[in-house]
């Protein structure tokens, strides 16, 4: 289908947009557009589109039939479309004409949500097939630069899942020399370049998919539909990890062998599991959840340090040293190293983060300080 459209050319540095209007027809055209969504497995490192929202899908649809039936539809708000190919443009007329065969599928970078609800109100109205909406389509943009795109209006303007973001930025940091994309924000700029969430995603996948590590299913990754086993968002996940785990004072973080330092990431989480929840007996407890995660990954640069020291990484080595330190707390603290402190409506559910702080502070000093003995010796 050939179609021609009065537009307005936008040029934003290297950045060609074509300001017009389409109709809700249009885009029912076989396949005029497409919603690459982000993959909650990574499969796909292209999707960088957040799951659609159903409700919000709805929302809207309702308000344009009812808003139709009194004359009183509007939708002022521009959807953004992309496109790696070029769109012919007569600036003697001011229009484009493109084949939608050879052109498309548009990437929908922004407004997926009205899209479908266009779609959903005109199977019940189908007059709604004339609706006209506002349209830029951004022409000669790669795939990268959409997903900076889609980066920088979501992050920019209004509120988009952290998971998300954190997806897009671990893949921009693999896929892109930053010289060769549009101009990031410069805090999204620093995540890129330190690579920060890819690191953290890396850990977080492996952990979650190891068929021996306690995390296994237990994370609820990017877009990924919610399921029972799962007791942590991958956003709080990689979070964590990045204040705690890439942080220079771990001595984890001295080396770049990446399946090591994952295994040894599990055979920590495998000591932990069966100090504190062994066998796996507890099915609910907070030991897997934002607290239990924030307090071992606070202490693990201490962990870390006296395992480097006798170069011994194995579950058992490290149990030794956990329950050494468990061993060496305060009366005050000590319940933190039995199951029961972890069970669910228990000590640990009760603790905000400033308890959790102090309980890690605790621990470090229980790890660091062991009391050395002097019987034995002369002076």
């Amino acid at each position: 289908m050939i179609l021609k459209k009065a537009a307005a050319k936008i040029i934003q540095g290297n950045l060609i947009i074509y300001a017009t209007s389409l109709c809700v027809s249009d885009l029912l055209e076989k396949n005029f557009f497409q919603i690459d969504r982000l993959d909650a497995n990574l499969k796909n490192e292209k999707g960088y589109q957040r799951v659609l929202d159903e409700r919000r899908k709805k929302k809207f649809a309702d308000y344009l039939i009812n808003a139709w039936k009194e004359n009183d539809a509007y939708l002022p708000t521009s959807i953004f479309l992309a496109t790696d190919k070029d769109i012919i443009y007569d600036k003697n007329t001011n229009t484009i004409s493109f084949d939608t065969n050879e052109i498309g599928s548009f990437n929908v970078v922004d407004g997926q949500h009205r899209i479908s609800g266009l779609i959903e109100a005109v199977g019940k109205i189908p007059e709604l097939k004339n609706f006209q909406i506002p349209v830029n389509i951004a022409v000669n943009l790669d795939v990268i630069s959409q997903m900076c795109h889609f980066l920088i209006v979501n992050s920019t303007q209004k509120a988009v899942d952290r998971a998300i973001v954190q997806q897009i930025q671990a893949r921009l940091t693999n896929m892109i020399q930053i010289e060769d994309t549009p101009t990031l924000p410069r805090w999204i700029q620093r995540q890129v370049d330190k690579g920060e969430d890819r690191d953290a995603l890396v850990i977080a996948e492996y952990l979650n998919n190891q068929d021996d590590s306690p995390w296994k299913g237990k994370i609820l990754m990017a877009n990924e539909t919610n399921r029972a086993a799962t007791t942590i968002k991958q956003n709080s996940f990689v979070t964590s990890i990045k204040k705690y785990i890439l942080s220079a004072n771990n001595p984890l973080m001295h080396t770049d062998e990446t399946i090591k330092r994952n295994k040894i990431l599990n055979n920590y989480w495998k000591a932990i599991s069966n100090i504190l929840n062994e066998d796996d007996t507890l099915s609910d407890t907070a030991l897997y959840k934002t607290i239990g995660l924030d307090l071992f990954n606070q202490i693990s640069p201490a962990v870390f340090a006296q395992l480097f020291l006798v170069k011994d990484f194995r579950v058992e080595k490290i149990e030794s040293v956990l329950r050494n330190a468990f061993r060496n707390l305060d009366p005050e603290y000590i319940k933190v190293g039995f199951p029961d402190f972890w069970k669910k409506g228990k000590d640990a559910s009760g603790l905000n983060q400033a308890a959790v702080s102090k309980y890690a502070s605790e621990l470090n000093k229980a790890i660091t300080n062991e009391k050395d003995d002097l019987s034995e010796i002369e002076i």
